[in-house]
């Protein structure tokens, strides 16, 4: 019964988070990415959109693997 309630309190302070996180988030999600793009080629690094997606796929789950293990 412990273990459940740790792990409701989790889902719940995770799903808050995420609420906050969305409602403060500065940009939409592909002005973000037109952002980094933007940084990317300043520093000599040209992405297609493609290869922006790749990235943050790429990310995403070294991201999800990092917070399993």
């Amino acid at each position: 019964m412990k273990g459940l309630n740790v792990l409701a309190a989790f889902l719940g302070g995770a799903a808050v988070g995420a609420a906050i996180g969305v409602l403060y988030a500065p940009d939409k999600g592909e002005d973000t990415r037109r952002k980094i793009a933007e940084i990317l080629r300043k520093k000599g690094i040209n992405l297609s959109r493609k290869d922006m997606d790749n990235l943050v796929d790429e990310i995403a789950t070294e991201m999800k693997s990092g917070a399993d293990e």
